[in-house]
């Protein structure tokens, strides 16, 4: 049987849970009042929006076009819907990564920004990061126990989003790092990672890293991974901006010059 939400039972719960101390040790007084469950409603949204905001701060995602306006037209290929399955967030329930590999500018990070963002509306925590800062960072710590509270800290979130792992080249060290990282999330929580380059580039973006093979095997045992083919659509934009102002610079012919 369904208990409904604005019973006197589950609104007690709810003002408990709210930490409203003052409402609960009065229930007996408040418990029939026609304003309470407006009143936990309002605390509870408010809340859920504070909490929002907070995780969308922390998840530092910048701007990012929505998928609303992708250009699904544009890759001559992509699967739209591996995309659109993936925005349910299954993935993150089951602990699965997915991995979006394609050339420069065809949309890899803004479609996990929207994958991330839709995880923070519906709660999860996330944090989003170059692969080169957060390697980087990683390998200039000095001390045993710093490195563990940012492995610490790169591990914890409900997804990870790892970009452009592929624009550049990497020491043994950052490879070792960046497979700690993935073996301590494997399996417990999801991890977005954009990359240029297939999985048998690797090697060349970590190069002689004995834990290429290991990194990879780890990173895509539980991963839904989606190919990008297409030309730049950065460049693209940039032409008809071009083309655009160059237009404007022109402008219409006036009419003595139309008759001439």
């Amino acid at each position: 049987m369904t208990i409904s939400p604005n019973s006197p039972d589950s609104l007690l719960r709810r003002a408990q849970a709210l930490h409203l101390s003052g409402l609960a040790e009065h229930w007996g007084e408040a418990a029939g009042a026609p304003w309470v469950p407006a009143l936990l409603q309002w605390e509870e949204d408010a809340r859920a929006q504070r909490s929002l905001c907070r995780r969308i701060a922390q998840a530092k995602l910048g701007r990012f076009k929505a998928l609303a306006d992708f250009d699904w037209k544009w890759p001559r290929r992509i699967d739209r819907g591996a995309i659109e399955d993936l925005m349910q967030l299954r993935f993150v329930k089951e602990a699965v990564n997915v991995v979006l590999i394609g050339p420069n500018g065809v949309g890899k990070s803004t479609l996990a920004q929207n994958l991330a963002h839709q995880a923070l509306v519906h709660g999860h925590t996330v944090l989003f990061k170059p692969a080169g800062d957060m390697l980087g960072e990683l390998a200039a710590l000095d001390s045993d126990s710093a490195l563990r509270r940012r492995l610490r800290h790169y591990a914890a979130p409900d997804v990870l989003v790892i970009d452009e792992v592929g624009y550049l080249s990497y020491s043994n060290r950052h490879a070792d790092l960046l497979f700690e990282l993935i073996s301590r999330r494997y399996e417990k929580r999801s991890t977005i990672v954009t990359t240029n380059k297939p999985f048998a580039q690797w090697s060349e973006v970590f190069p002689n890293a004995a834990c290429v093979v290991s990194l990879v095997d780890r990173l895509v045992h539980h991963a839904e991974v989606v190919s990008i083919d297409a030309n730049s659509y950065r460049l693209k934009e940039a032409r008809e901006r071009t083309e655009t102002r160059a237009g404007k610079r022109r402008g219409p012919k006036s009419g003595g010059e139309a008759a001439s």
